[in-house]
């Protein structure tokens, strides 16, 4: 038999997975503290060793606070727009958006932000490429040496690359995110980034001493993970939609099958629809975020969890905590985003047609899995249409990272670990 070692790097623990490529059975999980304090190594090896087993090892990780981008565009509903969409699916935390010419307030919000890679777009092929030559420029010039990706337009994208080369800054040129009004591309960027992630971010982050840990990652987790989403969707042929409820954050991923009227019909999204999509929120979590979870819960009207004198709160809470999460992640994924007040939102979802909910973190992988998945399925006053009739499942063994890692090279293994989570749902 012939084995993989799978290891996701959180913030919190390190998770492993032992799967046998010969059939893609989970052989067998390990899951320790991460020793982001020291070495991260140390969590790393100690998960492998408790899985008792040899094999090639992949590695993903969101230690450190994973990979925080900007992005920079031409217009904020079109080009921004596009880009923070391709950098969700990347498996970036997008800190900052930008849109239009850079100035001195502008670069300054973006220092501030703390970016570990941007993404500069700006402009269809062949459209204006007057603002990405000035935000390449005013980064140019700027103190930030931070590096670039460079995926706009294609008739300039040269020009604005030798003029960041030639201050040093390192860039990866790509092609353009959205080539056409309403048509969104974005495979090259997102592999772009993961490159990049790889070859500069994870060694910036001090997370280990020598350079073993930032040979052995392949990808940034939020990434494995959705590769995981975009597999299982794949294979079953149906939507599938992903909810992970974490500390400080929630994510949500969604696989839809294409409409064609959404690409070129009369609801067909300037900024191009992403079928394959992630939205992080940053500020609802069940830990450190749960502070968020109050606000937000009372902004949205709903019950708000009781969560008086602070951690640690009882398996209730967490789940109640957990639950309301759930929801407003739902429900800002599946409504989309928007510039500001009386502005028209973009980026939302219709997950009417979902056939698989699936549900992943800490609390539901104990207990909590029903509770949270019946509330985001029951919701009725979100401002968003729940999928009637869909099947659901908790992925209490973490399968959808390690089937991401290894879809690439062991298809077979990658496809078995999905099909299993499939059939019980």
């Amino acid at each position: 038999m012939t084995f993989a070692v799978c290891v996701d790097v959180g913030s919190t623990y390190t998770k492993g997975c032992l799967v046998d490529l010969d059939d893609g059975r989970l052989v067998r999980r390990s899951e320790v503290p991460t020793t982001s304090g020291s070495d991260v190594l140390t969590g790393l090896d100690a998960a492998v060793a408790a899985l008792g087993g040899t094999g090639e090892v992949f590695v993903c990780s969101s230690a450190g606070g994973g990979l925080r981008l900007a992005v920079i565009g031409y217009e904020s509903l079109v080009t921004a727009e596009a880009g923070h969409r391709v950098g969700l699916s990347a498996g970036a935390q997008v800190v900052h958006v930008a849109a239009g010419r850079l100035d001195g307030r502008a670069v300054a919000a973006l220092r501030a932000a703390r970016p570990d890679v941007i993404l500069l777009v700006g402009g269809t092929d062949g459209g204006d490429g007057e603002v990405l030559l000035h935000n390449a420029g005013r980064l140019g010039t700027s103190r930030l040496r931070v590096p670039v990706v460079l995926a706009g337009n294609a008739d300039v994208r040269e020009q604005a690359a030798a003029v960041l080369t030639g201050r040093g800054i390192p860039v990866t040129v790509t092609g353009n995110v959205l080539p056409r009004i309403g048509v969104l591309d974005p495979g090259p960027a997102r592999l772009a980034i993961r490159q990049v992630f790889l070859r500069h971010v994870i060694g910036g982050k001090r997370l280990s001493r020598g350079s073993r840990f930032a040979s052995l990652v392949r990808a940034a987790t939020p990434d494995a993970v959705l590769a995981g989403v975009e597999l299982l969707a794949d294979r079953s042929g149906a939507g599938v939609l992903v909810v992970d409820v974490g500390g400080a954050t929630t994510d949500v991923y969604s696989a839809l099958v294409p409409d064609a009227e959404a690409e070129t019909g009369p609801r067909r999204d300037v900024a191009g629809t992403l079928w394959r999509s992630r939205t992080v929120e940053g500020d609802l979590g069940v830990g450190v975020g749960a502070g968020g979870v109050v606000a937000a819960a009372a902004a949205e009207k709903l019950p708000v969890p009781d969560i008086a004198g602070g951690r640690p709160y009882d398996a209730a809470t967490d789940r109640q905590l957990a639950a309301t999460a759930a929801m407003i992640a739902l429900r800002r994924h599946a409504r989309g985003s928007s510039a500001g007040p009386g502005q028209p939102r973009t980026g939302g979802r219709d997950l009417r047609d979902v056939r698989l909910v699936v549900g992943s973190g800490g609390v539901l992988r104990h207990g909590g899995g029903d509770a949270v998945l019946d509330a985001v399925l029951g919701d009725t006053a979100g401002g968003w249409a729940a999928p009637a009739g869909a099947r659901r499942a908790v992925d209490t063994e973490y399968v959808l990272a390690a089937a991401g890692l290894l879809a690439a090279e062991h298809p077979r293994a990658a496809a078995a670990l999905v099909d299993a989570l499939w059939s019980c749902g």
